[in-house]
């Protein structure tokens, strides 16, 4: 039963349109500008595209909860629908189209999962560490957007994959001092069911931070060590760090 809970994540953008009914656009279309690579091309889903890639993104939205339609592969208008909420609930132009930005947010980019050989983590996590790590994502990062929810769980897990920590969940979140949220107790609240999600899709390879082992708020962080910390990327108030 370890691994019958937890959600499979297909953590890959396809390099072209083929087989999945996508339209090749520049890197340019607003909302979506890579500006280092100003003429890069990446796969993007709008209206009318269909296939295996669609149905994938429906899936994800329905389990997150803001789509309501038939996971049938055809990218219309409640799809349309569901990704703008989605665009809008992390911070992404809402133009209803998926392009690079809204294919990392949902957990569709070449995530650690892939790019460590394809290993799958996930076979060797049971229900309880999911279940431990959905509390730690709760309590540390509850009014984060769902990126920043799986951002927290993948810290938590690079920790377990990295020497200098503790090399299981419950390990690295009991490490003394580690976490506020075992400091003052908030461990203990139940998580809902967005923290499981996020926990599930941490564990199944998405990444957000990019293999980072420490965030923080700057608002609040009060060690000067931390800010020493080469930073990666921003995810809502957390700062993430190597």
């Amino acid at each position: 039963m370890k691994k019958a809970l937890i959600t499979g994540i297909t953590a890959v953008i396809l390099a072209s349109a083929a087989g999945v009914g996508a339209v090749l656009a520049t890197a340019g279309h607003a909302g979506e500008q890579d500006a280092s690579f100003p003429c890069a091309q990446v796969a993007v889903l709008r209206r009318g595209a269909t296939g295996g890639e669609v149905k994938e993104v429906q899936r994800r939205l329905k389990q997150w909860g803001y789509y309501s339609g038939a996971v049938d592969g055809v990218y219309g208008s409640k799809t349309i629908d569901a990704v703008k909420s989605f665009q809008r609930k992390n911070g992404l132009t809402a133009d209803g189209i998926v392009g690079k930005s809204t294919y990392e947010a949902l957990g569709m980019n070449a995530s650690a999962n892939v790019l460590d050989g394809g290993k799958d983590y996930s076979s060797s996590y049971t229900n309880s560490d999911l279940y431990l790590l959905a509390k730690c994502i709760y309590a540390e990062a509850r009014g984060e957007s769902y990126t920043g929810q799986v951002a927290v769980g993948a810290v938590i897990l690079n920790r377990v994959k990295s020497s200098a920590f503790p090399n299981t969940i419950a390990g690295v979140i009991y490490q003394q001092n580690a976490f506020t949220a075992v400091s003052d107790g908030q461990i203990n609240l139940q998580p809902d069911k967005t923290a499981m999600n996020a926990a599930s899709d941490a564990m199944n390879g998405w990444d957000p931070t990019y293999g980072c082992i420490y965030y923080y708020n700057p608002a609040v962080a009060t060690s000067s060590w931390i800010f020493s910390r080469k930073t990666v990327t921003t995810i809502g108030k957390h700062v993430f760090a190597i």
